[in-house]
């Protein structure tokens, strides 16, 4: 298929979980990708599994001097970009008590602070027409207990995709979001979740998905797939939340 033949596409955080699953996506409808991560041992695995055709980088999506040398990255590569997934990001459960100013500042550096400094670096890479998708969270509609801060970065996210859109819109830029529920991917891995509580907290999860499983990682990507391609080109400021059914 090629829904996507020869844009030009960057994935953040795309060495793992639904970022990779997109890319591998990407690819196969014909899309030429970059995708980056942090970690040594995913970068490398990613390298492996998506080819030499794709350019791999490490970027910190905290860093805001990290998200100019990207944008210079893609313009190097590219040229010009058509698609970017702004998907990196991290998710912390805790309590309102544990907190600290610098735990607190990390998660919103890494959540909102890079992808928005993102943006603003890759203004002028952006084609003349040119789709851009978040990945939110229905944490941004819901309050599950000690995701507080969590689900405020992604709701400022989900903001942000909006209030861009009709700021963007008349440069050629449109934006939307998907919003998964709780999806199968190594996220949950770094979610703060003590590691003798780790199988009871997956069982409770479960247990509030009325589709009774969680997401996959590819299931996330199709709705990407749909807001990178020209199917979604009158499709600005919406989102998609594939959730099994949790937000009901």
């Amino acid at each position: 298929m090629s829904r996507l033949k020869d844009k030009r596409a960057l994935i953040t955080g795309g060495t793992s979980g639904i970022g990779l699953e997109t890319a591998k996506l990407f690819i196969a409808e014909g899309a030429r990708v970059i995708v980056t991560g942090v970690s040594p041992d995913s970068i490398a695995k990613a390298k492996a599994e998506l080819g030499d055709d794709v350019l791999v980088l490490s970027a910190d999506s905290a860093n805001v001097d990290a998200q100019k040398e990207l944008a210079q990255a893609v313009k190097a590569h590219f040229g010009e970009l058509d698609i970017a997934f702004l998907n990196a990001g991290i998710s912390v459960y805790i309590p309102i008590e544990a907190w600290t100013e610098e735990n607190f500042d990390r998660i919103f550096n890494i959540n909102v602070k890079g992808p928005y400094f993102l943006m603003q670096a890759l203004l002028p890479v952006f084609a003349s027409s040119a789709s851009v998708i978040f990945n939110t969270s229905i944490n941004a509609h819901t309050g599950p207990v000690n995701s507080s801060v969590y689900g405020s970065t992604k709701a400022a996210l989900l903001n942000m995709s909006k209030t861009l859109s009709n700021e963007l819109l008349s440069r050629g830029i449109r934006i939307n979001a998907v919003s998964p529920g709780p999806v199968d991917t190594p996220l949950y891995d770094k979610a703060g979740i003590p590691v003798e509580y780790y199988d009871q907290v997956m069982k409770d999860i479960v247990a509030t998905i009325p589709a009774g499983r969680f997401g996959k990682p590819e299931e996330v990507a199709k709705a990407v797939l749909y807001f990178a391609s020209d199917d979604s080109a009158w499709t600005v400021g919406s989102e998609i939340i594939i959730d099994g059914g949790s937000s009901l």
